[in-house]
């Protein structure tokens, strides 16, 4: 059994928290994933995440700019060009992908799973 005193578990949620600050959101995750592709201008973006709106995804991405995620790279061409690509810093975040990968396909499994046993017993019910 481990004892967690009131100053580990105030850090811990405090880490947490932080963590979720930067990383919050239904777009962040899929913008780093997004990306690791490589650079890729706004519209590319915007057409390989569907949903987002303008709006919402220059405020995802100023905040992942922010938070040294993304680094955005404007070029003196006519029109101007702006690109938007990962910094080394966002490789950290891999593992916590990885994680979260993994547990939404076996949520997912157990859900599916869930709903097909309720709907055999239901099925089995009105047969009865």
């Amino acid at each position: 059994m481990m004892i967690h005193n009131s100053t580990e578990c105030n850090a811990a949620v405090n880490s947490i928290r932080d963590a979720l600050y930067v990383l919050s959101g239904k777009w962040k995750l899929p913008l780093i994933v997004g990306l690791r592709e490589g650079p890729k201008r706004f519209n590319e973006i915007q057409r390989a995440l569907v949903d987002i709106t303008p709006k919402v995804l220059s405020k995802e991405l100023r905040e992942l700019e922010l938070n040294d995620f993304v680094i955005r790279r404007v070029y003196d061409t006519v029109p101007v060009t702006v690109t938007y690509e990962l910094t080394p810093y966002s490789a950290t975040v891999d593992p916590i992908i990885a994680a979260l990968r993994e547990w939404g396909a076996q949520h997912r499994n157990r859900i599916v799973e869930s709903r097909r046993t309720e709907q055999s017993e239901i099925e089995v019910k009105v047969i009865d």
